[in-house]
């Protein structure tokens, strides 16, 4: 089974014909998905608000902040460390 990618406006326009009234199963057929595809697209609209359908290779804002700081967090553990070994190291040389 092929995987397409639709994008945010498509969704939007699908879901726009749900809401104003045509069964979601009338237009999956009519755009030629499943219903729970369409069932799906709704829900996380739903959830998600305009930032629902963010795009390949994208992530929601908080998503991305999570993201940054989880990279963030990852650096000054690092940093961290180096500075408890550099700390080691001079207090070996002071002795």
């Amino acid at each position: 089974m092929e995987n397409k990618n639709y994008d945010m406006s498509f969704k939007l326009e699908a879901i726009k014909l749900v809401e104003s009234g045509t069964k979601a199963a009338d237009v999956a057929r009519q755009l030629g998905l499943h219903p729970a595809t369409i069932y799906r697209w709704i829900s996380e609209f739903k959830r998600d608000g305009e930032q629902a359908f963010p795009g390949k290779g994208n992530l929601k804002p908080d998503d991305e902040e999570l993201r940054q700081l989880r990279k963030r967090v990852r650096d000054l553990e690092e940093e961290c460390a180096i500075l408890k070994k550099a700390a080691v190291i001079f207090a070996k040389h002071q002795k």
